[in-house]
């Protein structure tokens, strides 16, 4: 008997987060062997009127093939897939699998082509910018084991973070969201941390169920060469198969002219020389999930934890356009200011408005957990 959490996880998905309408086309994309969300999904865009197609694939498929590509074979892939997104009115991307690590041990050169040529052609440029899309991981034993739980307690936990009442979570941004549109000078502080940098003009975007399940942030971006200081991230993040651990990065006018990750600095900083926006910032975040409260190794969790925030080498979102624009890299790196994570202010014009993960201005009182889950 099919759960009924994950129908109504895909009435969400279609009906909210990118409001199948009549004709649509809909391509679902699962990676991994969980095919009954899948079916869901089918069924709910059919429902709408909408035309679903489907992609099943496999990450360590993925890692074969990459590992014996070639750089023409690629871009043939590429522009094939590119093709066919072209022709979507919408998006839904299911990532399941049992093991983030898969792709470790693709040479680097080869990962590098996927990120620039097909990644970038497909869902950086495409995807992201011309269609309404929304991607989610699926509950299953590996997730659980990166959490450090067990099946059904995360089963639990995924559900009342994906089935969130995100509308009303979209009403309490408002204020934030009003903010950041303003603001000038950002400030972070936090151990290991001393950050500053202009987020003036570049706007502001609500997150709340329509791009990213689960969700719960506003972003910016800095002003490309404004930023200056240290910045060290407290949560271990997974980049092309690789796990990189207290992860800290020093900026003179913008640029990121020290990266240190413990005995991962050479690959670190190999992915910062992808491209040069790389070494520049895309994208500053603050989230404030209520239900997600402690890194599991998915960034799609992890970027949304609550009293956290993320300060993303790479390429920024239209939506703020900080102009840099053309890099391969997008990598949202996290820092969680809890007490239990060491603690941490947020400062907007000098004005403190989040200490130790607590909004503590009137205006943002209502996206603090207590408020949000009751």
């Amino acid at each position: 008997m099919r759960d009924p959490r994950l129908k109504r996880l895909a009435q969400n998905l279609v009906q909210y987060s990118i409001n199948v309408q009549q004709g649509e086309n809909i391509l679902i994309e699962m990676i991994g062997e969980e095919t009954e969300l899948v079916k869901c999904l089918i069924e709910e865009v059919a429902a709408r009127g909408g035309h679903p197609f489907v992609e099943l694939s496999d990450r360590s498929v993925l890692r074969t093939l990459l590992q014996h590509a070639t750089e023409e074979q690629i871009t043939l892939w590429a522009e094939l897939d590119l093709a066919r997104m072209k022709k979507m009115d919408g998006y839904i991307g299911v990532r399941a699998g049992n093991n983030v690590n898969e792709l470790q041990g693709v040479p680097a050169e080869k990962m590098k082509w996927y990120e620039q040529i097909h990644r970038t052609k497909v869902h950086m440029e495409q995807r992201v910018k011309k269609t309404k899309w929304v991607i989610l991981r699926y509950p299953n034993a590996s997730m659980a084991q990166l959490a450090q739980m067990n099946t059904e307690s995360f089963e639990d936990f995924y559900f009342n973070v994906c089935n969130l009442d995100y509308a009303k979570m979209e009403l309490a941004m408002e204020p934030l969201f009003e903010r950041m549109k303003t603001t000038d000078q950002v400030r972070i502080v936090s151990p290991g941390t001393d950050l500053s940098f202009s987020i003036k003009g570049i706007g502001a975007k609500k997150c709340s169920g329509h791009r990213n399940i689960p969700d719960g942030e506003v972003f910016s971006a800095p002003v490309r060469d404004s930023v200056q200081g240290t910045i060290h991230y407290n949560t271990p993040t997974v980049y092309s198969g690789t796990t990189f651990q207290n992860i800290k990065l020093t900026f003179e006018n913008g640029k990121i002219v020290g990266a240190e990750a413990g005995d991962q600095t050479d690959k670190l900083n190999q992915i910062l020389d992808t491209d040069e926006d790389a070494r520049y910032i895309g994208e500053f975040a603050i989230g404030f999930n209520p239900y997600i409260l402690n890194p599991m190794n998915d960034i799609l969790f992890d970027e949304k934890i609550a009293g956290s925030l993320h300060f993303t080498p790479g390429q920024c979102y239209e939506e703020c356009n900080n102009g840099n624009n053309n890099s391969s890299i997008h990598w949202d790196l996290v820092l969680i200011q809890r007490p239990e994570y060491g603690g941490g202010e947020i400062y907007f014009d000098g004005e403190l408005i989040r200490k130790d993960g607590q909004f503590v201005v009137d205006d943002l009182l209502a996206l603090n957990a207590e408020h949000l889950i009751s």
